[in-house]
């Protein structure tokens, strides 16, 4: 059995054999597999369209059928470029590959492609496919290149491991956030400002409730929270090195003839805070927290709903501490978070990856492999296993990622914590404190985050819970549905009583009937409905129907105060 990802890659090459055969004329860009499927990027003549999708398919399955093997080859620079004499796009992607590197071709059938692998063994592997939709692409990714077209597909071993890809995909289609977005009323995106989100009252009820359950937790645990200002100097950012290597992806202004950049991150700015005056070793570990709010120029093909923005905000965390406490540190962040996923039932498949030293690193490799077992012993200490990623840490430091799986069993990296030697030294920001030996000393920073983007973390839970959050969680936790205008007092006094609780309530006083009213809460995914009539009001009581279980029965309206204060508590 070989990988999905390997199966998935496959795919995109039977696909690309198929569109030759059918449009011999066509110029191949990259075909890669992806977390849904597999696509490939065309240069023809011929606009394609879903109708063109049978043929192509059918074209497919013959190519699977007939089992050819997939064929890896090594061939020189030269053999290559005559290969694809008649293919610009891969002659620059041949390019691309440095001088001495190995150069390999996969063959099958009659299709040759430039590609890394690596494939199934032949073609029959796959055993069955789909193809899913067309988009544009610009070569590359900048629109100032001519715009490819973009075949999407599925691909599995057998044709009932595609059913169950294929229904798991049409569960995410009807749990999308962008649709549920605004479904429910929580934010809306305008084409105009793309990158920006608009949040609802709603909306920014469920973003303020997420952060300041973040607010307490974080508070518990030793942090003080910050703020540092959106704009700040150029030099700023060239002192920390982000002028240099991240300068086009930030949003630039000018005043008074000075340039300025609206942050893309947080950390700059906490060191400034750390430096504002001296510090003594008795002051560390110094836990700053910010939410402050990011801008990034991502390109506006990248974006995504609210999980790929161009302004957002972290529950962005800076420890700075000596190398001694790099592990307790590191330890008590990694209790931190799963604590915090556990509250969101994400604790039971959280996967952890350690990233170690790549080969453009600075500092001495002594130093890194200090850091490295830091990170390892704070994961053995919390009781988390991980996997090791060679040479993916950041150049300044290692790094833990981790890693949630939705209800759907999809992966999403959200938490991490990064080790940083270079931000604070005197080639960057020049932090210093005070040693027991009282001399100067550079700190360790720590960045850190539990849920990333609090944008994309809200992406991820409304498609986890489908827009059915918990009651902590949820925007409106009850809704008092009276039976009649008469009773609008009484309804109103319910009302009242839950938010004198700290429960978000409201009353549905449309002059609808009931079975109306209860539609109406159970579209917008309202955990508890209050039902008041004429008995309810004379015994102080409410008819109680839960969003999953249905009615619950008559209870006085203190039992349900104490009913939903455990649930939220819960």
């Amino acid at each position: 059995m070989f990988p999905i990802e390997t199966i998935r890659h496959s795919a995109a090459h039977i696909m690309a054999a198929a569109v030759r055969r059918l449009y011999p004329d066509a110029k191949f860009d990259i075909g890669p597999s992806t977390a849904e499927g597999f696509y490939y990027d065309f240069d023809l003549e011929h606009r394609l369209s879903k109708e063109d999708f049978p043929a192509i398919e059918a074209e497919m399955r013959k190519i699977i059928a007939s089992n050819v093997p997939f064929e890896r080859v090594e061939v020189s620079r030269d053999e290559a470029k005559a290969l694809f004499a008649a293919q610009p796009y891969k002659l620059e992607r041949l390019a691309d590959i440095a001088e001495g590197d190995t150069i390999t071709i996969y063959r099958n059938g009659d299709f040759t492609d430039l590609c890394r692998g690596p494939h199934v063994a032949a073609t029959g592997d796959v055993g069955a496919i789909r193809l899913t939709s067309l988009a544009g692409s610009y070569y590359r990714g900048d629109e100032k290149n001519k715009m490819l077209q973009r075949i999407y597909g599925m691909a599995a071993a057998t044709q009932a491991e595609l059913d169950e890809i294929v229904a798991r995909e049409e569960e995410a289609k009807k749990r999308d956030h962008r649709v549920l977005g605004v479904e429910l009323d929580l934010f809306h995106l305008d084409p105009e400002d793309p990158g920006q989100i608009f949040w609802h009252p709603k909306g920014w009820t469920i973003y303020i409730t997420l952060q300041d359950y973040i607010r307490e937790k974080i508070r518990k645990d030793g942090y003080q929270e910050v703020n540092t200002p959106a704009i700040m100097p150029r030099s700023l950012w060239e002192r920390s090195g982000h002028w240099d290597h991240y300068q086009k992806n930030m949003f630039v202004t000018e005043s008074e003839d000075r340039v300025f950049a609206v942050k893309p991150m947080n950390c700059p700015g906490a060191l400034e805070i750390f430096n504002s005056r001296l510090r003594s070793y008795k002051d560390l570990p110094l836990r700053l927290a910010e939410f402050g709010h990011c801008a990034r120029n991502e390109p506006s093909g990248s974006l995504h709903g609210i999980m790929r923005v161009r302004g957002f905000v972290q529950d962005d965390a800076h420890i700075l501490c000596t190398e001694e406490q790099i592990e307790e540190e590191v330890a008590k962040f990694c209790r931190l978070l799963k604590d915090v996923y556990s509250d969101f039932g994400f604790d039971k498949n959280l996967t952890v990856k350690l990233s170690t030293m790549p080969d453009d690193h600075v500092g001495d490799e002594a130093t890194w492999q200090h850091a490295e077992e830091a990170l390892a012993q704070a994961c053995k200490a919390v009781g988390m296993d991980y996997e090791i990623q060679p040479g993916e840490g950041a150049f300044y430091g290692p790094k833990l990622e981790f890693t949630l799986i939705d209800a759907l069993g999809r992966p999403w990296q959200c938490g991490t914590i990064q080790l940083d030697y270079q931000l604070p030294s005197a080639e960057r920001l020049n932090a210093q404190y005070i040693g027991a030996d009282n001399q100067k000393h550079h700190p360790v920073m720590l960045h850190r985050a539990v849920l990333g983007s609090l944008e994309r973390f809200l992406g991820i839970l409304i498609e986890h819970y489908a827009g059915a959050f918990p009651v902590w969680l949820a925007p409106v936790q009850a809704r008092v549905l009276p039976l009649n205008d008469k009773l609008a007092a009484y309804a109103a006094q319910v009302c009242a009583t839950l938010r004198e609780a700290g429960f978000r309530a409201e009353v549905d006083g449309e002059n609808d009937k009931l079975g109306a009213k209860i539609r109406r809460a159970q579209v917008e995914k309202i955990p508890y409905m209050l039902v008041v009539g004429g008995r309810e009001a004379e015994a102080g009581a409410v008819s109680v129907r839960s969003r999953e279980k249905g009615d619950q029965g008559t209870m006085p309206l203190a039992e349900f105060l104490e009913k939903i204060r455990m649930e939220a508590k819960a």
